[in-house]
């Protein structure tokens, strides 16, 4: 769960007790300025897209930098949990060496509010060996959490696990 939805979910469950207590009159609720739009399943669902595309660059540091400050990634061959932008480069330093192409398999996403939404399904990834050339695809379960941070979406978890079943 998000800072940001943990939040909302309190202000659900204080409005939702305002209503039990009986509220005599008329509640007009209003927005305030008007609200940001919510981003469609698609727009999200292409965020995955940028990250493919920017994992061809090859470049540790440009993936990274598509993660939030305090992002967790849990990957898929490591056992280390990364929590910070220097352990995310050092991952991907590691993972970029096999030439990595993902292709979505299936995909659910979910669209919280106009600053976050949550991407999970199962991607697949074509590696290639750095020794010997010889390619091999892994099957994943995924889930990508993402924020606005200034204007910009960003990865604030992300989980991908090898499928136990293969």
């Amino acid at each position: 769960m998000t800072r940001r939805s943990i939040t909302k979910r309190a202000a659900i469950v204080a409005a939702t007790a305002v209503v039990a207590l009986g509220t005599v009159g008329t509640v007009v609720a209003t927005a305030g300025p008007e609200q940001a739009k919510k981003p469609s399943q698609k727009q999200i669902a292409t965020l995955f897209d940028t990250w493919n595309a920017t994992l061809q660059t090859g470049d540790a540091d440009k993936v990274a930098k598509l993660y939030a400050k305090d992002a967790v990634l849990l990957p898929t061959v490591s056992n280390k949990v990364r929590t910070d932008h220097a352990e995310i480069v050092d991952y991907f330093e590691h993972f970029l060496q096999n030439k990595p192409v993902g292709k979505k398999v299936q995909t659910v996403v979910n669209v919280l509010d106009s600053d976050s939404a949550i991407d999970t399904g199962v991607y697949e990834f074509t590696l290639t060996d750095p020794k010997s050339g010889d390619k091999r695809v892994v099957e994943a379960r995924y889930s990508y959490t993402y924020e606005k941070e200034n204007g910009v979406w960003k990865i604030v978890n992300h989980h991908s696990s090898a499928m136990p079943e293969g």
